[in-house]
């Protein structure tokens, strides 16, 4: 079974890409499952009921999503409404939305788990420990995770931790791809960053020139997605009959716009 994790979408030009890119993908990699980081994905901040449809439109059958999915206040209820989306379980209990989802592929069940990193983002509790939480009561016959983290260290020791327990550990957060795709020992594939689906011409989606001006000045200035020059890019994770992985292939594609 191959599932297809697609990384942080950026605003209108990565849903747009996305959606764009999906027959291609859907040739060349014959996912049975997409998972999308849709975050990012309302304004390159946050998400919406709006654009987590035009993504799930696009052919996806599951969002995850990290520290700015509580930006738009409208998503709330939707959060609670749909088993589709799922938002970092180690946040507060009470707070909107699940941090883990299991959907039925291909006769298969499987478990998407969205974790946050603790170094530099605020969390309730640790993603170790609430991940260990989660595979002891969780009911499926393999899981993926999403590790929306700031640094690599924590990222590859959550790798390591996972290993053999889980069929893949993808980075997710900052937006750049990493080269570090394998299978560890145990049968888990990892990677530190997926990248992002959005302008390449751009700091981490955002127009370069304000992003400069914010950087020299060092004064608030309104941030606005770039439109040029979309990728689309995520990694392939192929699962075998015992629920681990036997490889990962990074994906980074530029969208037929």
């Amino acid at each position: 079974m191959k599932v297809l994790f697609i990384g942080d979408v950026v605003g209108g030009p990565g849903r747009r890409g996305l959606a764009a890119a999906m027959p291609e993908l859907r040739e060349r990699h014959a996912p049975d499952m997409v998972v999308v980081n849709g975050e990012n994905s309302a304004g390159g901040m946050g998400i919406t009921e709006k654009t987590a449809k035009a993504i799930f439109d696009a052919g996806v059958d599951v969002i995850t999503s990290g520290n700015h999915v509580y930006r738009h206040r409208e998503v709330y209820g939707y959060l609670n409404r749909s088993d589709r989306i799922v938002r970092p379980a180690n946040y507060p209990y009470a707070n909107p939305g699940r941090g883990y989802t299991v959907v039925e592929v291909g006769g298969r069940r499987v478990g998407v788990i969205n974790l946050s990193g603790m170094v530099g983002l605020k969390v309730a509790r640790s993603p170790f420990i609430e991940v260990d939480s989660i595979l002891e009561k969780i009911e499926c016959d393999f899981a993926i995770v999403d590790f929306h983290a700031e640094v690599t260290s924590e990222k590859v020791a959550m790798g390591w931790h996972l290993d053999g327990r889980v069929a893949g550990v993808l980075g997710t957060h900052t937006h750049v791809p990493t080269a570090d795709a394998r299978v560890l020992p145990q049968g888990t594939a990892f990677i530190s960053d997926v990248g992002m689906t959005g302008s390449r011409t751009s700091v981490l989606g955002v127009k370069p020139e304000l992003v400069l001006e914010q950087m020299i000045t060092q004064m608030p200035v309104k941030f606005e997605t770039a439109e040029e020059d979309v990728w689309v890019m995520g990694a392939v994770v192929t699962v075998n009959d015992a629920g681990l992985a036997d490889a990962i292939e990074p994906v980074m594609v530029p969208a037929p716009l």
